[in-house]
Order: C-alpha cells, then sequence, then structure tokens
C-alpha cells in the first residue's frame, strides 16, 4: 500500500505534444457525433447528478438519493429550504459541473498529478455509488469506476497520461452540447422540472436567460482549458 500511495502522490512527466492533441481531437469528435455521443452522454449525467448532489451537500442540504436513466437522464433529490441561495446554487451546479470538473482536471494534469486526478476520479465515484437508488445508476457507476481503475493499476503511466487527457478533455467539451439539447427540448417539449426552468422559479428570470448563463459559463471555461493546455 506504500507503494500504491507513492505512485498517487507522484508527479508523472507531461506526455508528448501529439498526444495531447490527439486525445483533444478524438473527444471533441464523440462530443460531436451521435453515435459515441449517446453511450459516452451516460459520464456526462453522472458528472452532472455529482454537481447537484456536492452542491447540495455543501449548502447544507440533506442528500437523499441520486438516480441515473438509461436514457442519460438523472435525478438528484435533497431535503431543505425549497427556496433561497442553497437551492439556487444545487439547481444552478449541474449544466457547468462537466467543464469546471474538466478545468480542474487540466490544473492537475499540468501539475503532473495524472495517477492522482485517476484516483481521485474513483473516490468521487465510490462517494456517488452509497447514494445511488436504482439499478441502472448502480450499474453505470461501477462500470465507469471499473474503467478508471482498470487504467490507473493495469496500464503503464503512458496509457494512464492519454486516458487522463481523453477524460478530462471530453468533459471540457461536453459541457456545451447538452445546454443545447435542454434549450431544443425546452422548445419541443417544455418541463417545469428542466433545470432552467427551476432557475426561473427560484429566481424570477426567464429559463431562457438561464440557458445562456449555462452556455456561457461553459463556453468560457472550456476557451479557458484550452488556452491553458496550448498557449
Amino acid at each position: 500500500m506504500g507503494d500504491v500511495w507513492q505512485d498517487v502522490l507522484s508527479v508523472q512527466p507531461d506526455p508528448e505534444q501529439w498526444i495531447i492533441v490527439t486525445t483533444a481531437v478524438v473527444a471533441l469528435a464523440t462530443v460531436l457525433l451521435g453515435p459515441p455521443w449517446r453511450v459516452a452522454r451516460n459520464v456526462v449525467t453522472i458528472v452532472h447528478e455529482g454537481g447537484h448532489a456536492l452542491l447540495a451537500l455543501l449548502s447544507g442540504r440533506q442528500l437523499t438519493g441520486i438516480r441515473l436513466h438509461s436514457d442519460t437522464s438523472g435525478v438528484t433529490v435533497s431535503r431543505g429550504k425549497p427556496t433561497g441561495i442553497g437551492m439556487i446554487l444545487t439547481v444552478f451546479a449541474g449544466y457547468i459541473a462537466p467543464s469546471v470538473v474538466g478545468l480542474l482536471g487540466i490544473l492537475m494534469l499540468m501539475s503532473g498529478r495524472i495517477t492522482a486526478l485517476l484516483w481521485l476520479s474513483i473516490v468521487f465515484l465510490a462517494a456517488m455509488l452509497v447514494m445511488i437508488r436504482n439499478f441502472y445508476g448502480v450499474l453505470s457507476i461501477v462500470l465507469t469506476g471499473a474503467v478508471v481503475f482498470g487504467v490507473s493499476w493495469f496500464t503503464p503511466h503512458e496509457v494512464q497520461a492519454a486516458f487522463a487527457y481523453l477524460f478530462i478533455w471530453f468533459l471540457l467539451f461536453a459541457g456545451v452540447r447538452p445546454v443545447l439539447e435542454l434549450q431544443s427540448q425546452r422548445m419541443r417539449n417544455p418541463s417545469p422540472q428542466s433545470d432552467a426552468d427551476q432557475m426561473a422559479r427560484l429566481t424570477g428570470l426567464p429559463g431562457t436567460f438561464w440557458v445562456m448563463v449555462f452556455l456561457l459559463v461553459n463556453a468560457a471555461v472550456t476557451g479557458l482549458g484550452v488556452w491553458l493546455l496550448f498557449f
């Protein structure tokens, strides 16, 4: 265990530039192309609901459960005051979570903490697993965690680095598309339960305004992440 802990805390060398560029291209293609996006979007849902859950806890709410569905939707339920800043932050966190996590991941990768990033992801998934309340959610968390663990435990540092960059690039790029899908869904089939419409009820500002806020935040974070790595 001492060797494992030392490996987790150690600083790994940066991969070659072509690996960083290639993983960025593959991640962007995964977001833009339909078939891979439908599979990979499950990871976005995990981070989305994780964002709701984390802010609920940080704002003093009682987290009661998380459900992940096969259509890549999800629900996070918490108890507490139905209005106020805590509820606003909890609802707001979901759509910006993937991009923000992607940016934080880039900061870790820039400091050479590749293995630490992978193990931190496993800890995050394990913490979420405790709160999952449906079979598909458990399956999604376990499979995702198994992939990350397998890479971090059984592969050399070069493979870990490529996987970590692919994973973080994907989260960074994946923040914008769900927001566009949200607005498209609101136009086709309005739902008072969407995050944007919940924000509208909580703040008095229109749901479309919050869609634009989600979009601008994610676009700005994505741009910052690309700038940090390439410029």
